[in-house]
């Protein structure tokens, strides 16, 4: 059924979808899913309309049983044209086997926060990101496109409401560090939109363009839409979201699931924004993907515009 747009002035025409459903969506999940699944799984996200899809990720296998087989699902895919198929690297050896696998597109993973920061990462801020320093260097050296990712820029589990002062330093030397894009992560959902608003404020006031920030809700406290849409208002044209709602931090305790792909995708058409996805292809894949996994989908949209019967 089609209920119409309406389009409200200030909002940008066309929003980028960051699809993490088969890295930050799976790596949470207590299911290992065979090769050929993860394979069908990005297939039928491209099908749907996705350019960018953050695929999978090249870290020890004793960090992330569930994404083991980053090497393996790779070769398993067919590259799609126009589309971009990052991966998420966290040290110099996750780079060598991302060049190895052929990557174009890598992600790199810090925190606002030393607490998290050393949970993730077993480093201080400081020390994760001379880690990364090399890392970025020799991947912008390579012509790939790097992607950071800033977690705790809204609020820390440990450390409770983070300055916005703490998000722009660590923002800043992310950037300065030859990210081609930031990332800014609500791992555990505490957003609400004037922190939003005051975190875009101060990054664009530290001379971060917009169109080099993308923003990764999750949505503990309900409020992943409404971040997005004050978000949108700022000129942010790149949203990350999960197929299905999938995801959480495995390292952040009450960082539920991601925003779901499908509800962001019914918010931006009505809203008139155009992202070359098809929402019945999407509702289709999630409802297929919860059955591998063996629970329903907590998308709303999903459940509304679903059926029983996978396809």
């Amino acid at each position: 059924m089609d209920y119409g747009t309406t389009p409200l002035h200030g909002l940008p025409s066309r929003v980028t979808i960051c699809e993490v459903g088969p890295r930050d969506g799976l790596q949470n999940e207590q299911a290992v899913l065979p090769v050929e699944v993860k394979a069908e799984f990005v297939a039928r996200l491209v099908d749907a309309g996705h350019t960018l899809i953050e695929t999978t990720s090249f870290v020890p296998a004793k960090w992330i049983p569930q994404l083991a087989d980053a090497e393996e699902l790779l070769d398993a895919i067919t590259l799609a044209p126009g589309v971009r198929y990052p991966v998420l690297v966290p040290n110099e050896r996750g780079l060598e086997r991302a060049l190895a696998a052929g990557v174009r597109d890598i992600a790199v993973f810090g925190s606002v926060t030393e607490t998290f920061a050393r949970r993730n990462l077993n480093r201080t801020v400081d020390e994760s990101l001379a880690m990364f320093t090399p890392v970025v260097a020799r991947a912008r050296e390579a012509g790939l496109g790097v992607r950071g990712y800033l977690s705790m820029c809204f609020g820390d589990p440990w450390e409770g409401e983070v300055p916005v002062e703490r998000v722009v330093e660590v923002a800043t030397r992310m950037m300065a560090l030859g990210c081609t894009q930031l990332s800014l992560g609500d791992t555990i959902g505490v957003a609400t939109p004037g922190r939003v608003v005051a975190v875009l404020d101060a990054l664009a006031a530290a001379g971060i363009p917009v169109d080099a920030i993308a923003v990764h809700f999750h949505d503990t406290y309900g409020q992943a839409l409404a971040n997005t849409f004050t978000a949108l208002g700022h000129g942010v044209t790149t949203i990350d979201a999960s197929a299905g709602g999938l995801g959480g931090c495995p390292y952040a305790g009450s960082a539920t699931g991601n925003l779901a792909t499908e509800d962001l995708l019914w918010h931006l058409h009505g809203l008139g924004i155009e992202t070359g996805i098809d929402l019945q292809k999407m509702v289709d894949t999630s409802i297929w993907l919860a059955a591998k996994l063996g629970r329903p989908s907590p998308s709303r949209a999903v459940t509304a515009l679903g059926d029983p019967l996978p396809r």
